[in-house]
């Protein structure tokens, strides 16, 4: 047991296969499929993906092409998470890296999933606190480290 975590013990699922998706590719005007991003994040505090935790499922994304336009909704494995705010950076940056500046992207935790849960939502799509977050270079660092591939 890690002292210190919010979630000592979490439960891990076994990652799922890939299988490509084309069909979705070929009525896109993406060049990435989301479902193919959300594995690639790590959690802040495990070394596990947060697919391997159950935080984010293909269900949780949805894009659409037409209005540029991707929402997720992720969920935190405890409802007291103090790292939803940063799973909700990682997934916004990630997603920033992978899709055209004009998508307009949206992160929320599933209802009734934390106990901030307003606060959480209101802080991951306030443009001005996603930019200030991001100079704290102790922050970015984690950021950048959660979406570092080669750590999962």
């Amino acid at each position: 047991m890690t002292v210190g975590l919010c979630n000592a013990n979490p439960i891990v699922h076994p990652r799922k296969q890939r299988v490509a998706r084309t069909e979705h590719l070929a009525h896109s005007s993406s060049a990435v499929d989301p479902l193919d991003v959300y594995g690639d994040i790590r959690d802040p505090e495990h070394p596990y993906s947060l697919e391997q935790l159950s935080v984010l499922s293909e269900d949780s994304i949805t894009v659409d092409d037409n209005l540029g336009r991707i929402l997720i909704t992720f969920t935190p494995t405890i409802q007291h998470c103090s790292m939803a705010t940063v799973i909700g950076l990682c997934l916004r940056v990630k997603l920033k890296h992978c899709f055209p500046p004009h998508y307009k992207i949206d992160i929320k935790v599933s209802p009734g999933s934390h106990a901030n849960e307003e606060s959480v939502n209101k802080q991951l799509n306030d443009k001005e606190r996603i930019a200030a977050a991001l100079e704290n270079p102790n922050l970015r660092q984690l950021v950048d480290e959660c979406l570092s591939s080669n750590e999962i």
